[in-house]
């Protein structure tokens, strides 16, 4: 296979796993939620991910919390990009953009926004969340359609979840083989993820040793994942509960995601000194 092919195939799996790196964000803290709470996170945190097939690097990955004021309200605007980079830009282009406007005290959605463009695939949807009639306003803007769902009662979206879930993550509590789930409405879909904890890691990066903790998302299995186990996710076992690494095994090699930089944290950061 010539290096145009092999670029192709690496393309289009880290495609996906980019399409998915927000997705299995949400996972890393859906579990022991507890009625004692505190904030994990403020504005001013950025986080960096470099996406990876070995040495190869396909692209990088950033999240964002802003302040900003949405219909008269206050509200935590996160946002979340994901680009292919270098050389396998010009094979597969990749530009995808997540944004959320959350309730800065319950931490529940207000306006989720998904556009992306992934080889020529692209997407334009807006949803507004109405949580006192448990209704979802879906705006396909590609489409020029507009449709109402019902939803659960103070629903998630796809990057709310995440935040809303590590402000209350009681970590004292979690045992091994925990099993735990979260809600969540994403394009026009209620969608039940199901998350193991495997256990406690400490994890070399290239910031140094971080204790974090394991856990199991599970997800279909399909032409590019090997099977229902695939993923692993690794999160600090600190206040702050940022993603550290995410890896999926995949029909041919693995794919990870690791941390590359942050800044903006609420709360200490400490790297393990041998």
């Amino acid at each position: 296979m010539d290096i145009a092919n092999d670029l192709m195939i690496i393309a289009f799996k880290s495609q996906i796993f980019m399409r998915n790196i927000f997705i299995l964000l949400l996972f890393v803290s859906t579990t022991a939620i507890s009625q004692q709470t505190h904030q994990a996170f403020q504005d001013g945190e950025w986080f960096k991910f470099r996406i990876h097939y070995g040495w190869f690097t396909a692209s990088y990955a950033t999240l964002e919390v802003k302040k900003e004021i949405l219909d008269g309200k206050p509200v935590h605007h996160i946002v979340g990009v994901g680009k292919s980079s270098g050389i396998l830009s010009a094979f597969f282009k990749v530009e995808d953009y997540y944004e959320t406007y959350i309730n800065r005290e319950k931490v529940i959605p207000y306006r989720f926004i998904r556009k992306i463009n992934e080889g020529g695939h692209t997407k334009d949807i807006e949803i507004n969340f109405d949580h006192a009639k448990k209704k979802a306003l879906v705006h396909d803007k590609k489409r020029n359609t507009r449709r109402t769902f019902d939803t659960k009662g103070d629903i998630q979206d796809l990057m709310s979840s995440f935040y809303y879930l590590r402000n209350n993550l009681d970590t004292r509590s979690l045992k091994i083989g925990d099993e735990k789930y979260v809600d969540m409405f994403f394009d026009n879909e209620n969608y039940k993820f199901k998350l193991k904890f495997l256990g406690r890691e400490v994890i070399k990066t290239k910031l140094g040793k971080i204790s974090c903790l394991k856990f199991r998302p599970y997800v279909q299995a399909e032409r590019v994942f090997k099977e229902e186990e695939s993923m692993t996710v690794w999160i600090s076992d600190d206040k702050n509960r940022m993603p550290v690494k995410i890896k999926a095994d995949i029909l041919v090699g693995s794919i990870e995601a690791d941390l590359d930089a942050f800044k903006g944290l609420k709360h200490p950061f400490k790297i393990i000194i041998d």
